[in-house]
Parts: structure tokens; sequence; C-alpha cells
């Protein structure tokens, strides 16, 4: 796979999966824009990544932000070949604690930045180009405390199959990697330091390889879907999990 001449956009490109995703794609001569919340680790992600990377400070969850990083990569580009609306997040919340806070924030930064990012994207595609959207196994077996983030994945992957069909003909395919437990920082955050072990192993027994996944398994996924040799495939939701889902 290559994808020289290529430009990518990832969300969410400052630190787990979706560093792991630009660096791929750059590491496979993409020319490649990030976006995250925070500056100070968003230039730390582009000096890992290495030349031809751009950052821009975007929160998803507000239109306006997702607005002004497209008008800029129109002004100064012109054009996306690759999309991958990675931005996500959420904090466990159980039934009987959960807030009108918690339910917006989740479905605001996993929902409506990933239709906002298509939406904008799309006008900017030519045919060839490729969307992979980051899903979640939580869409299908959400653990104890993400059922409004699990929610939220599911819905996303129904929009993704309406989508491919309102945008029929146009050369542009959109697809879903959706990710099992993976080892990043935001995993690490939801475990208590002398649980992680115990809580690791466990995840690691669950899968059908016997680990649970790096971000580096999730970008392989993505790269694959983004190029030429997956052109025929569209709408797909491809599950990284380590077969977990499929038991």
């Amino acid at each position: 796979m290559t994808f020289t001449d290529k430009l990518a956009l990832v969300t969410g490109g400052s630190s787990g999966i979706g560093l792991a995703i630009a660096r791929e794609l750059a590491q496979q001569g993409a020319k490649v824009i990030i976006t995250g919340r925070d500056p100070q680790k968003l230039d730390r992600a582009a000096r890992k990544i290495g030349s031809g990377v751009s950052a821009h400070v975007v929160d998803v969850a507000k239109v306006a932000d997702i607005e002004r990083l497209f008008e800029a990569i129109r002004s100064e580009h012109g054009r996306l070949d690759i999309v991958v609306p990675n931005a996500g997040g959420t904090k466990p919340a159980i039934l009987g604690s959960i807030t009108e806070q918690h339910v917006d924030e989740t479905l605001a930064t996993n929902v409506k930045g990933v239709l906002f990012t298509v939406q904008g994207a799309l006008p900017l595609m030519q045919g060839g180009g490729s969307i992979v959207v980051i899903g979640s196994a939580s869409s299908i077996s959400p653990p104890v405390g993400m059922g409004v983030y699990g929610a939220a994945k599911a819905a996303v992957r129904n929009l993704v199959r309406c989508w491919i069909q309102e945008i029929r003909g146009s050369g542009v395919r959109i697809n879903v990697v959706s990710p099992g437990p993976t080892r990043t920082p935001g995993l690490d955050a939801f475990v208590r330091a002398d649980q992680a072990e115990a809580v690791f192993a466990s995840m690691a027994e669950q899968s059908t390889v016997g680990r649970i996944g790096e971000p580096e398994d999730i970008a392989r996924a993505v790269a694959f879907l983004a190029s030429d040799a997956a052109g025929n495939i569209n709408g797909v939701e491809l599950f990284v999990d380590g077969g977990i889902t499929q038991i």
C-alpha cells in the first residue's frame, strides 16, 4: 500500500489510536492533517509523526470548530483524499447515575462530531476517496458503564449504512473500523493502577488471539480500508478486537 500524493485528515490524532493511524498513513507516504483539543499534545504528536504533517486545534463537539477546519483545508489544499473521523471517547456511567450532561457530551463527540466531519469533508473529496470512521466493539457488546457510549457507536454504524446509499456514485467509500480493548492512554485511565495487571490479563483471556489490541493493529486496518486494495469494500464494519465480538 502506498499513499504518495494523498492528503489525509485524522481527527483526534494527538494520542492513542488516532496518533497511530496518522503515523501509519504518513509512513505510507501521505501528507497528514491531525486535530485535537490540546495544542501541546498536538505539537508533540506532530513531531512524532514527522515531516508532512500539520495540526489544527479542533473540538469536534463544536460545529464551528469543524467548519473552521474545513475552510482552512479548502484554502490551503483544496482537497482531501482520506478522512478518518477518530475523535471520540467517554467516561463510564452506570444506569441510575447517568446525567443529561453525560449524554449530551458523549453524543456530541461521538455522533455529532463524526456526522459533521463527514459532511464537511465530502465536498473536498473526489472519486477514489475513502472515509474510515472509528467505531467500537462497544456498539455490539458494551461493558458495564458504557451503555451511552455503545449506543453512540451503534448510531455511527447505522449512519454509515445510510450514507453509502446517499452518496452512491460519488466514488467515495465509507467504512467503519471498530476496535476492541486497545492499550492506549485512554484505556489506562479507566483502570486503577493497583488493578491494571489483573484487568488487562482478563481482557487478554477474552481475546481469541490471546492479547489485547495495540494502536498499530487499528492503524493497519484503517490503512487497508483507505487504500486502493479495498476499492470494492464499502459500508462494512471491520472489528479489530481479537475475535471478542464473534464469540
